[in-house]
């Protein structure tokens, strides 16, 4: 076992404290990854919180499930990486690697479960993993992905789970030029929604209550915004859209979005999974789909780098010191950000103020 420094979350609070955590040995196929930044989701906040139970730590919980760095070592099995390479790594760092689901290269949907980087089980030692919001970190090899040359390391972070979960949908859904997209929600998850979307060649709309972000609604990508609380847009907004991408993570209604889709549109509800489903009549007039979907495999985000290093495609990132995490996860539950917060985890060498 080795130590490194880490930020600790204890009784669901977002004052987290610097502790020294332990990573395991490499084991034969491990890589050992020194983190430089870490990128901050929403979903961390939901863990710290309590309301993802099956995410948690009984010593504390450490999030942070997308980063970039550099390895630092190698098992003797491994064949992918060395010493000296820049990674990045996302929300899964194992899975059983036999079932369907993993055969398809699909390990997020597992059926014995995969293993998350934070708050889960390990299926070979039962300790519980430990994230990103630390110095170091180990995890198998055919879990890290090469950082393609010409992103910037920060604000490539992001990819790794915001990018994932909104290239996964657009890209079962078949998005591309001629595709009418919506997207609801322009934060962390939907500003990349709304950069791939326009990148696979689709025609997309923002959908906001405000008209705040329309300047950066267009700047992204979009062709234009769509205001939610005027009722004539929204009336002329109905059936137009073969797909919505739903990133709120407030419980919200999602009637209205389902209005806006057109014959055989989907609705992927991606902000918040936790919302209750709506009456199946708002499905069945115009053979609607309603459906979700969480993080992606290694398939599609090996597709999805190599898509993002095409296009030059990064989030658009706000870098913080790791020292300032609880001010990161503060202003996020405030809504205070645009689009998507990275810690430099390069302060955890610093002796502590």
């Amino acid at each position: 076992m080795s130590t490194t420094l880490a930020w600790r979350s204890t009784d669901n609070s977002v004052d987290l404290q610097r502790v020294l955590i332990e990573r395991r040995d490499l084991r034969a196929d491990d890589i050992a990854v020194r983190i430089d930044y870490c990128g901050v989701c929403h979903s961390d906040l939901h863990a710290i919180h309590g309301v993802t139970p099956h995410m948690s730590d009984p010593s504390g919980l450490v999030p942070g499930h997308e980063f970039t760095g550099t390895v630092t070592a190698v098992g003797s099995a491994v064949t992918g990486f060395a010493v000296g390479d820049s990674v990045a790594v996302g929300t899964l760092v194992d899975s059983c690697g036999e079932c369907d689901m993993c055969q398809a290269g699909q390990e997020n949907f597992c059926y014995r479960g995969p293993l998350s980087t934070y708050g889960s089980k390990d299926g070979v030692d039962g300790t519980v993993t430990k994230g990103g919001y630390s110095r170091e970190y180990v995890l198998r090899e055919k879990f890290a992905y090469h950082l393609p040359a010409g992103l910037s390391p920060a604000a490539a972070a992001p990819l790794m789970c915001a990018g994932i979960t909104m290239w996964e949908p657009l890209r079962a859904a078949g998005v591309g030029p001629g595709s009418r997209v919506a997207v609801a929600g322009m934060g962390g998850l939907g500003h990349l929604g709304v950069k791939l979307a326009a990148a696979l060649g689709a025609e997309v709309t923002v959908l906001s209550r405000t008209p705040d972000k329309a300047a950066d609604a267009r700047a992204l990508g979009a062709d234009e915004l769509l205001l939610t609380t005027d009722e004539t847009q929204v009336q002329q907004a109905r059936c137009r859209f073969d797909v919505v991408l739903d990133t709120i993570s407030a419980d919200h209604d999602f009637l209205p979005l389902l209005n806006m889709l057109t014959l055989d549109g989907t609705l992927w509800v991606l902000g918040n999974p936790l919302l209750s489903a709506p009456p199946i009549l708002a499905l069945t007039l115009g053979r609607k789909k309603l459906t979700s979907s969480g993080t992606g495999g290694t398939k599609g985000t090996a597709e999805m780098l190599t898509f993002c290093a095409e296009h030059g495609l990064t989030a658009d990132v706000e870098v913080l010191a790791s020292a300032r995490v609880g001010e990161a996860l503060t202003r996020l539950e405030d809504g205070d950000v645009r689009y998507r917060f990275v810690l430099d985890m390069s302060d955890l060498d610093q002796p502590e103020a």
